[in-house]
């Protein structure tokens, strides 16, 4: 019997591998390892450690808190806040020894203000096709001069943009990182002498393996350092080991004859006389709602099961098969590998209709992360 309802294993042990896989991708340009999100669910402040130990050498986050939290569990490594700032998140910024993303002139102003001793630093955005965050090509003289009049008060740390399609090979989208990169070789060319001191950066994962010249002074890779492709496909084509496993086990397991039916809304309804098995996960663990209704499987006894009736919030259950042998307390897993079978985040994904950082992201806070290696 399981010792805990489900737990997530998560292999330090990959994360270093796939940091130094990513690293030597980059091809001698610094690599950040983004670990918001609590490092994409897998804990942010170990997955910060083991990539740093695997080349990383500045960190990624997308707000200050978790900036804060990083430096409360003792990393000195630099950390840039990618996301936008309001109100006292400025000065706790600073406080955190966080640099700081901005794409306006007045961003700059309270990056500037808010600086006590140290000036701060400031990653300077350019928007180069993606439409969110950055100064569009008609903005950018002006982020560029408030930057410069600001003088000793920050430090243009990085000159920076993001990506929209690097993940996009074959689509009707796929020339268009090339455009982007065109745009944004063109815009720090004009700028780049004025802030000698700076790093250019714009590769995620996607672009770091597929175009090394757009590595410029530092990679920021995410997806890659937990071994999930950027592009959706094999992790392992790329050389890269995945990080979590998710388990859990068989809290009940009974005999269903023909018709019946098992969870709510009888949506399911046994073909034949076989063997049902319930595991205490459900959507409140992160375990989607409509993974079972898309074919989804989990392995037990050394096999694939399918996933059959509605998924619940703490609870969803697998047709173990008329013959099948599994009783209470066995091993069932939702994400990992055993023996020569595997279940993948990229595989949910696509019985999910999403992508693997949503998985990986949404495994919930019920779920205990055992870190290992």
């Amino acid at each position: 019997m399981s010792a805990e309802r489900a737990v997530a294993r998560i292999d330090l042990g990959a994360i270093r591998h796939n940091a130094g896989v990513m690293a030597a991708a980059a091809g001698g340009a610094r690599l950040m390892a983004v670990v918001k999100a609590a490092g994409y669910g897998h804990g942010a402040a170990p997955a910060a450690r083991a990539a740093l130990a695997g080349g990383a050498s500045f960190l990624g986050v997308a707000t200050v808190t978790e900036a804060e939290e990083l430096r409360g569990e003792g990393i000195d490594a630099p950390v840039l806040i990618m996301g936008p700032l309001t109100g006292g998140e400025w000065a706790r910024a600073a406080s955190a020894g966080a640099e700081v993303t901005a794409w306006t002139p007045e961003a700059v102003a309270r990056a500037a203000a808010a600086g006590a001793g140290e000036p701060p630093g400031v990653h300077l955005k350019l928007d180069t096709g993606m439409g969110r965050l950055g100064a569009r090509p008609e903005d950018v003289s002006a982020l560029v001069d408030s930057a410069a009049a600001a003088g000793d008060r920050i430090r243009v740390a990085g000159l920076m943009t993001h990506f929209a399609t690097s993940d996009d090979t074959t689509g009707e989208n796929a020339s268009f990182m090339s455009e982007q990169l065109l745009r944004f070789r063109s815009a720090v060319a004009g700028v780049r002498d004025r802030f000698p001191g700076a790093l250019v950066h714009a590769a995620n994962s996607a672009a770091t393996l597929r175009q090394p010249s757009a590595a410029f002074d530092m990679v920021r890779c995410g997806i890659s350092l937990y071994g999930c492709s950027p592009f959706g496909g094999d992790p392992a084509e790329h050389g890269l080991r995945p990080a979590m496993s998710w388990i859990s086990y068989l809290a009940s397991v009974k005999t269903l004859r023909s018709r019946e039916s098992v969870g709510y809304g009888r949506v399911w309804r046994a073909a034949r006389g076989t063997r049902v098995g319930l595991v205490p996960v459900g959507y409140a663990d992160g375990y989607a709602r409509c993974l079972s209704p898309a074919g989804a499987e989990v392995l037990t006894g050394g096999r694939r099961v399918p996933v059959v009736g509605t998924i619940s919030m703490d609870q969803l259950t697998v047709d173990l098969g008329p013959e099948g042998a599994e009783a209470v307390g066995e091993e069932v897993v939702l994400i990992g590998a055993r023996g020569d079978e595997r279940i993948t985040a990229e595989d949910v994904a696509a019985w999910r209709g999403t992508i693997n950082y949503e998985v990986t992201c949404a495994v919930g806070p019920r779920i205990p992360r055992i870190h290992e290696g």
